[in-house]
C-alpha cells in the first residue's frame, strides 16, 4: 500500500501519514480516487456509554455520580475543567437522567458546554435559557422570540422534563413570573372542556397574547366563529380550538403555510408570554426545579464577580435582579455542585462534600504524526484504554487506517458496553478537547488535539421559524388593482348584493370619477394587485375612455422590444462556451474542511448547486439569497477557491472601499496556506501599490481581486484569464453599474450575494430567469435581535445608549437627514452628554469618512451617527445596538440590513425604529413598520424582499425607460405583457386564449358574512375557487374551508358546486350554461367534446328534460322541482355527459347530506 499523504494547506506538498481531511482516504490497487466509508459508524450514543463506562473506574467519578443521584446536599468538585467536567457531568446525567441546571459566567463558557453535552449527550435535552429584555417602556410592537423560549424552558422544568439548562448568570438572576404565578396564567385545554369561547380570547390577552387576522407567527391569536387559532409559545407549531357552543369540540395542530390541520390531540398547555399580572410577585427561574433537581455553578468565584458587575454597569436594574446570596439560597433544598479547577472558599455556604478529581489535558500535536505514534505506543503499553473521536465516519475510518499503516492495533468500538485496554478506539464524535483520567487508565484524543482543528457541531435551533410569504399578491381593501379590461382602479373590499332575488359577492372596485365597478367573484382572476413605484398613488383609469387600452399598447410595444433583448441575452448565454471546472480536487476538499463550523443544511445545497452549474459548460447565473450573517460569504469563498483550482481568475465586487478591505481581511485568513493569491484596490492602497496589483492580475499571479466599481473599468482592470464574477451586496449598485456587470460577466460564471435581492433581481429569479439558492437556517449560536418599534422618545433612546455603553458596547444612530445633522449630534449630546460621538455621511470627503468607519471599528467612539450608509455591511462585533430615526422613510430591504448590522456577536443585541410622535404615517410607510414588526425574528432576509416587492413596487425591471410603463399598467400586467411578448418570439405565435366558460344560474353561492366576515380571507377563498381545476382541489378545498372555518352553509356548498360545473364545461368545451325561463342553456364551442355517445346516454337518463339543437349547437334542460337544487341537478347531469356515471351516487348522496350541514 503507497504512503497516504497528508496536504498541508498549500496546492501541493504531501506528509507522510495521513491525507488530511480531504476526510477521506486515498486507497491503492484499483482504489485510487475512491473514498472508502466506514460501514460501522452509529450515532455516537454506544460509544459515549462505553466512555463513560471506562470513566467509572475512577473512583471520584463514582463517588460524583452516587451525589448526583441522592437528592440534595452542597457539594464541590474541583480538579476537572472543559471537556473532562462536561464528561463527568454527562456520565452523571446518563446514569441517573433528572433535571439539571448548568450555570455559566459567560456566553463562551455557555457555548463550550453546549458542544461537549451534545456530543456527549446526543438524545438528551439541551436547552438555553435566553436573557430578556427588561425594558419597561411601551413600545409600538416588539418581538418576542426571547421571552418565548424562556416560557418554555420554564415549562419544561414546570412539568418534570428530564431536560438539561445551561443559563448565563446574567439570565439566571433576572427575576422570572413565579411558578404559583405560571401555573395559575397557564390555560390548559382539553377535549369536552366548558369555557366561554369570549372568556377564552380575554384569557389569551391576559396571557400576553395578540389578536390578529390570521396566526402568522408564535404569540398570536385569531377568532372566526365558533374556531380560533393560537399559537402558544411552548408548542412547535399552533393550534386550532373548535367549539360547539362552550365546549371545546376539537383540538389540532396545522400547519402555518398551508394551515391545514394535521394531527388531533387530547390536551394542551398555553403558557402565558407576559410576565406575572398585578397580582403576582416575582421569584427566581430555579423555583421551578424540583427536588429531584440538580444545580450546578460553574466556577463560582466568577459567577459572583458577573452577578456583581451587572448591577455596578447597569445600577438601574438593581430592581429587576435578583442577587448572588438570593440565587444561593433559591438553590438550597436540590442537589447543588460547585465546580472548578482549583478548590474555593463559598461563603456562607456548608459543604457536604468536596471531590477532588485528577483530570488532565492532552497534548496538542498539530499534525505531528510520529509524536502521536510515540505517545500512542507508550499508552498501549501501560495498558490503558485509549479513545480517538473524529469528526465523522469517513475521518475515523481515514484515522485507522493511518494507525494500522504505523502498526498500531486500532478498532471500531468492538463493544458498547465498554472501552478495550491496550488498543486504539477510533470513533465518531465532537468534543472541545481531549482529557486524560489517571485513575481510570483512560486518555481520550479528539481531532482538535491531533489536527490543530475541528469543525463545531451546535445544535440546530428548536424554535419554529416564521411563515415564509407564499402569497404576496394578497388584496387587501384599500389596495390599488389592476383589471384587466378596464384598466387601475382600488379595491373597496366584498359586497354581496341581490340581483333579481339571487344574493351574490361581488368585488367593488372604484374608478377614476364616480365611476364604479361590481365584478362577479368568479371572475376574481381578471383583478391583479397593482403593483407600481414607491409611494406614489397610482391615477385611476376612467371607465370607457381608451386611455387605458392605449397605455396597455405602449407598454406592450416596448415589452417586445425587451423580449428581443432578453431573447438574445438567454441565446448567447446559452451559446457561450462557459468554462466547465473539473469535479471537486483533495484540496478542496482540505479547504472546506477548515472552515471551523458545521454547515448548515441550506448551506450545504447551496454549495452543491454551485459547484453543479460550475462544471456544465454553460456560464452560470445564480443569485444567493441568504440572512444576514448566515453564511453566504462562506459558500462564495468556496466557489472562488473551486474557480482558482481550475486555473481561472475570480473577481470580487463590493459597493463600499471599507468593505473591500475588509472582505480583503477575512480572504486573506481563510486562505491563508492554501495557495490562492488575494489583491485588493482601493482608497486604502497608494496608486503605485494599485498598479503593481493591477500587473499581477494582468499576468496571472493574482487569482482573486476584490474591488468596487473601479473594477468594472476594462481598461484599467485586465484579467488573464477571467472565470468567475462575485457581486455582493447586489442591492447597493445602480442600473449604469448593472449594465457594465452584463457587458463583464458574458461567458463567465456570476453569483450574486444579497440579503434582501432587491424586487428586479428578485422577479427574475422568480420567473425562472436566473437560478437561486436560498440559505434560510441560522447558524445555531444566533440570537434574534430583540426588535422594537416605539415613537420619538428621548428617554428611552438616552437609555438605550446608556445601557449599551455600560455593558462596553458601540452604538449606531441613523439619522438620514444631512442638512441637520449635526443638530442631531448636538441633542444627542445634551441627552447622553458622557458618549463619544463621530459623525459620517455620504457627502464627506471619502477618505475622511473611510476614517472614521475605522476609528469605530476600532472602538475610538461610543456612537456612530449617520446615514443609511451605515447598512453598506461594515460588521463591528461591539457594536449590539442601532437606533433608526425615522424609520418610516426607509425602504424595508434597507431597514432590514441597517438590522443585521448588529447581533454579530454572542452579545444580546438591539434594534429601535423610530417613528414621530402623533405622525400621520403615509400608506407605504404604515404597511413598511408593520412587516418590520412581522419578521422580528432572524432569517427573514428573503420574505422581506418579496414583501418589499409588493411596497415598493417593481422599480426599474430592465432599466430606467421601462419604469414608466410599470407605473402606469402596474407590475404584475406587465410581467404577464413580457411572458407573452417573449412566448411569440420563441414559438412565432402567442399562447391561444382558452376563453373562461360562463355560468349565470339562479342559485345564491357565495361565503355568506355568518360563514366567513373577513374580508381578505373571502377573496383569498375566491381566488382559490377561481384557480380550481380538478376534482381533487375541490374537495382540498371543501377540507380546508371545513378545517378552518367550521361546516359548510349552503350558499358556500353551492359555490363549490358551481365551481365544480364550471370545471366540467371547461373540460367539455362549453361556452355557456345560463338559466332562463325554459330551462337551462348550455352552449357548446366549436371544438367541443361532447360526443354523440355521451348524449345517447344523457338523452336516456333524463329523458324528455333534455332537448338538442344541433344547428346551434345548443342544449336545454328542464328541471323538476323534486330534482333538487339547480347545482345538485346541474352536477349529476355533467357527470352523464362527461362519462363520469360511477361518480353519479356521490353526488347524490352529498345532496342528501347536505341538509345535515348547518345553516
Amino acid at each position: 500500500m503507497r504512503p497516504v499523504c497528508l496536504l498541508d494547506g498549500a496546492r501541493s506538498a504531501p506528509i507522510d501519514g495521513l491525507h488530511f481531511i480531504s476526510a477521506s482516504l486515498e486507497l491503492s490497487a484499483g482504489a485510487a480516487g475512491k473514498f472508502w466509508r466506514a460501514p460501522f459508524w452509529r450515532d455516537g450514543v454506544d460509544e459515549m456509554k462505553a466512555l463513560f463506562r471506562a470513566m467509572g473506574q475512577d473512583a471520584k467519578v463514582r463517588e460524583m455520580e452516587h451525589r448526583f443521584s441522592q437528592g440534595g446536599g452542597q457539594n464541590f468538585l474541583y480538579g476537572a475543567s472543559g471537556t473532562s467536567l462536561g464528561a463527568v457531568f454527562a456520565a452523571a446525567y446518563t446514569a441517573h437522567p433528572r433535571p439539571l441546571v448548568i450555570l455559566t459566567p459567560d456566553r463562551s463558557t455557555l457555548l463550550a458546554w453546549q458542544e461537549d453535552l451534545t456530543s456527549l449527550l446526543p438524545s438528551a435535552a439541551i436547552v438555553e435559557l435566553p436573557e430578556v429584555d427588561m425594558a419597561t417602556f411601551t413600545a409600538a410592537a416588539k418581538s418576542v422570540d426571547l421571552m418565548a423560549r424562556r416560557m418554555d424552558v420554564l415549562g419544561r422544568l414546570m412539568r418534570r422534563e428530564p431536560v438539561i439548562v445551561l443559563a448565563q448568570i446574567s439570565a439566571a438572576v433576572q427575576k422570572s413570573i413565579s411558578r404559583q404565578d405560571f401555573e395559575r396564567l397557564s390555560l390548559r385545554l382539553k377535549l369536552g372542556d366548558t369555557i366561554e369561547r369570549d372568556e377564552f380570547l380575554r384569557r389569551l390577552v391576559r396571557l400576553g397574547y395578540e389578536a390578529a387576522p390570521e396566526v402568522e407567527r408564535m404569540g398570536q391569536f385569531s377568532a372566526r366563529g365558533g374556531i380560533v387559532d393560537v399559537f402558544p409559545i411552548n408548542q412547535m407549531a399552533p393550534l386550532r380550538v373548535e367549539f360547539f357552543d362552550d365546549e371545546i369540540d376539537s383540538l389540532r395542530e396545522f400547519d402555518i403555510v398551508t394551515k391545514r390541520s394535521q394531527r388531533n390531540m387530547e390536551a394542551v398547555n398555553v403558557l402565558p408570554l407576559a410576565g406575572t399580572d398585578a397580582g403576582g410577585k416575582p421569584e427566581l427561574f430555579l423555583s421551578y426545579l424540583n427536588s429531584e433537581g440538580v444545580v450546578l455553578f460553574h466556577e463560582p468565584v466568577r459567577l459572583r464577580e458577573a452577578v456583581e458587575r451587572l448591577v455596578r454597569e447597569n445600577p438601574e436594574a438593581k430592581r429587576q435582579l435578583f442577587t448572588w446570596e438570593e440565587l444561593l439560597a433559591g438553590a438550597a433544598g436540590r442537589t447543588v455542585f460547585y465546580a472548578a479547577l482549583m478548590l474555593q472558599n463559598i461563603p456562607e455556604t456548608a459543604l457536604d462534600a468536596v471531590i477532588s478529581l485528577t483530570a488532565q489535558a492532552t497534548p496538542s500535536y498539530q499534525r505531528q504524526f510520529d509524536l502521536l505514534t510515540e505517545d500512542l505506543r507508550t499508552w498501549l503499553a501501560e495498558k490503558r484504554r485509549v479513545l480517538i473521536l473524529m469528526g465523522d465516519g469517513e475521518k475515523a475510518a481515514s484515522m485507522k487506517e493511518m494507525l494500522a499503516a504505523r502498526r498500531l492495533p486500532a478498532a471500531a468500538l468492538p463493544n458498547p458496553d465498554d472501552l478495550p485496554p491496550a488498543v486504539v478506539t477510533v470513533a465518531e464524535g465532537t468534543l472541545g478537547r481531549g482529557f486524560v483520567l489517571p485513575e481510570a487508565q483512560l486518555t481520550v484524543l479528539t481531532e482538535k488535539d491531533i489536527f490543530g482543528r475541528q469543525k463545531k457541531k451546535l445544535r440546530p435551533p428548536a424554535s419554529p421559524s416564521g411563515a415564509k410569504i407564499a402569497h404576496f399578491r394578497e388584496i387587501q381593501a384599500g389596495d390599488y388593482v389592476v383589471h384587466v379590461n378596464h384598466g387601475i382602479g382600488k379595491y373597496l373590499g366584498v359586497v354581496t348584493l341581490d340581483v333579481g332575488g339571487v344574493k351574490r359577492d361581488y368585488l367593488h372596485i372604484q374608478y377614476g370619477g364616480d365611476d364604479k365597478i361590481f365584478v362577479p367573484t368568479d371572475q376574481v382572476q381578471l383583478l391583479q394587485k397593482y403593483i407600481g413605484s414607491e409611494g406614489e398613488a397610482p391615477r385611476l383609469s376612467s371607465m370607457g375612455g381608451g386611455e387605458w387600452n392605449k397605455a396597455k399598447a405602449r407598454a406592450k410595444a416596448s415589452v417586445e422590444d425587451i423580449a428581443k433583448d432578453l431573447i438574445r441575452l438567454y441565446a448567447k448565454r446559452r451559446e457561450a462556451a462557459g468554462f466547465a471546472y473539473p469535479p471537486d480536487t483533495p484540496w478542496q476538499r482540505e479547504f472546506e474542511e477548515a472552515f471551523p463550523y458545521e454547515e448548515t443544511p441550506d448551506q450545504r445545497t447551496a454549495v452543491e448547486e454551485i459547484k453543479r452549474d460550475m462544471e456544465r459548460p454553460l456560464p452560470m447565473d445564480r443569485l444567493l439569497c441568504g440572512d444576514v450573517g448566515f453564511g453566504k460569504t462562506e459558500v462564495a469563498l468556496r466557489a472562488a477557491f473551486k474557480a482558482v483550482m481550475g486555473g481561472r481568475q475570480v473577481a470580487i465586487l463590493v459597493p463600499t472601499t471599507v468593505l473591500a478591505q475588509q472582505h480583503y481581511q477575512t480572504l486573506t485568513a481563510r486562505f491563508q496556506n492554501f495557495g490562492p493569491s488575494v489583491g485588493v484596490i482601493c482608497r486604502f492602497r497608494t496608486v503605485k501599490e494599485q498598479r503593481e496589483t493591477l500587473e499581477r492580475v494582468r499576468d496571472g499571479r493574482i487569482d482573486i481581486l476584490i474591488g468596487t466599481h473601479a473594477l468594472l473599468n476594462q481598461r484599467r482592470v485586465q484579467f488573464r484569464d477571467l472565470g468567475l464574477l462575485i457581486v455582493d451586496e447586489e442591492q447597493r449598485f445602480g442600473v449604469k453599474q448593472k449594465e457594465k456587470i452584463k457587458k463583464l460577466s458574458v461567458g463567465i460564471d456570476v453569483l450574486t450575494l444579497s440579503a434582501t435581492p432587491i424586487p428586479r433581481t428578485l422577479h427574475m429569479s422568480l420567473v425562472g430567469a436566473r437560478d437561486m439558492s436560498v440559505i434560510e437556517t441560522p447558524p445555531a449560536e444566533r440570537f434574534p435581535i430583540q426588535t422594537y418599534v416605539i415613537e420619538a422618545n428621548d428617554g428611552i433612546i438616552a437609555e438605550a445608549i446608556r445601557r449599551e455603553i455600560k455593558r462596553g458596547g458601540q452604538i449606531y444612530f441613523v439619522y438620514n437627514r444631512i442638512e441637520t445633522i449635526e443638530r442631531m449630534r448636538q441633542h444627542l449630546s445634551d441627552i447622553v452628554p458622557e458618549a463619544r460621538i463621530q459623525t459620517a455621511h455620504g457627502q464627506m470627503p471619502e477618505a475622511h469618512l473611510e476614517r472614521v468607519m475605522l476609528d469605530f471599528y476600532e472602538g475610538k467612539y461610543d456612537i456612530l451617527l449617520s446615514t443609511s450608509i451605515v447598512e453598506n455591511g461594515l460588521d463591528v462585533a461591539n457594536a449590539n445596538t442601532i437606533i433608526v430615526y425615522h424609520a418610516d422613510y426607509f425602504g424595508l430591504s434597507q431597514l432590514y440590513q441597517m438590522r443585521g448590522r448588529v447581533g454579530r456577536s454572542t452579545r444580546m443585541a438591539f434594534a429601535y425604529f423610530v417613528y414621530q410622535r402623533d405622525k400621520v404615517l403615509t400608506e407605504t410607510a404604515e404597511k413598511r413598520l408593520q412587516a418590520m414588526k412581522e419578521f422580528a425574528e432572524l432569517g427573514a432576509g428573503f420574505k422581506i424582499a418579496l414583501r418589499d416587492l409588493e411596497i415598493r413596487g417593481a422599480g426599474n425591471l430592465l432599466g430606467s425607460e421601462q419604469h414608466g410603463h410599470i407605473a402606469t399598467v402596474g407590475f404584475e400586467m406587465y410581467c404577464q405583457l413580457l411572458d407573452e411578448a417573449v412566448q411569440t418570439l420563441k414559438y412565432g405565435k402567442p399562447r391561444p386564449e382558452v376563453p373562461e366558460p360562463v355560468i349565470d344560474i339562479a342559485v345564491e353561492a357565495y361565503i355568506d358574512g355568518g360563514y366567513l366576515a373577513d374580508a381578505m380571507h373571502k377573496i383569498e377563498i375566491y381566488q382559490r375557487v377561481a384557480a380550481i381545476r380538478t376534482e381533487e382541489q375541490i374537495s382540498r378545498l371543501r377540507e380546508d374551508l371545513t378545517d378552518r372555518f367550521g361546516a359548510l352553509t349552503p350558499p358556500v356548498r353551492r359555490l363549490l358546486a358551481v365551481a365544480r360545473i364550471k370545471n366540467y364545461a371547461r373540460n367539455l368545451g362549453i361556452r355557456s350554461i345560463v338559466e332562463k325561463p325554459a330551462g337551462v342553456e348550455v352552449i357548446l364551442g366549436e371544438d367541443h367534446q361532447v360526443t354523440p355517445e355521451r348524449l345517447i346516454a344523457a338523452k336516456e337518463c333524463f329523458g324528455g328534460q333534455l332537448q338538442f339543437f344541433p344547428a346551434l349547437r345548443a342544449l336545454r334542460l328542464r328541471r323538476q322541482a323534486e330534482q333538487g337544487e339547480t347545482t345538485d341537478f346541474l352536477q349529476r347531469f355533467f357527470t352523464v355527459l362527461a362519462g363520469e356515471a360511477a361518480h353519479e351516487e356521490s353526488l347524490t348522496e352529498e345532496s342528501l347530506t347536505a341538509g345535515k350541514e348547518k345553516d
